[in-house]
């Protein structure tokens, strides 16, 4: 597997990212009130293979936009918060071992490879409930979420999404698909 700090971004790419996560950082200021887009984008500069990861996150459809701030690291926090799941990274099983026991009808990827290739993480449910705090996302769609190990031993593997005024998550087997189902992914930078 090819590691993500061996991808940069071309000058061009870099501006074009850049100008996109400021649009979408001013537009959507509830989403992180008394962070300055000043800090993020020097936090950002100095890390280029954390841009290349938002490049793919933006790249799958994900609109990656800062959520948070981590006091402690001095880390900035970004979510994928576009309003349906990532067109990109849809029809993916959750993991490798969910999509080889596949017999037929085998998805092209799994969703925990892809979040790896890309160098972010999928969302936790709580990372998922406060994504939700922050607006209102998979009305239509779900998104597979980080499943905890007991659950994934058995089979299964956890998604969600928002319906009737509140965040449902569901549990399928990790060898299941579907058209409307993608993941969300945070990275920290």
């Amino acid at each position: 597997m090819t590691t993500v700090t061996t991808k940069v971004l071309s000058a061009a790419q870099q501006e074009e990212l850049l100008s996109t996560l400021k649009a979408r950082f001013e537009k959507n200021m509830q989403r992180h009130a008394g962070i300055a887009w000043t800090d993020v984008l020097a936090r950002l500069e100095a890390n280029p293979a954390k841009l290349w990861s938002l490049h793919e996150m933006e790249r799958t459809g994900g609109e990656p936009d800062v959520v948070g701030h981590d006091q402690q690291t001095g880390e900035y926090i970004l979510y994928d918060c576009a309003a349906e799941s990532p067109k990109g990274r849809r029809s993916v099983c959750y993991d490798r071992e969910g999509l080889e026991s596949r017999k037929e009808h085998r998805p092209e990827n799994n969703a925990v490879d892809m979040a790896a290739e890309m160098g972010i993480a999928l969302l936790t449910e709580e990372e998922y409930r406060e994504l939700q705090k922050l607006g209102r996302f998979d009305q239509k769609t779900s998104s597979w979420i980080r499943t905890p190990a007991d659950i994934r031993q058995l089979g299964g593997a956890l998604f969600a999404d928002f319906r009737y005024g509140n965040v449902f998550v569901y549990h399928n087997g990790a060898q299941s698909y579907y058209a409307a189902r993608a993941f969300r992914g945070s990275l920290r930078v």
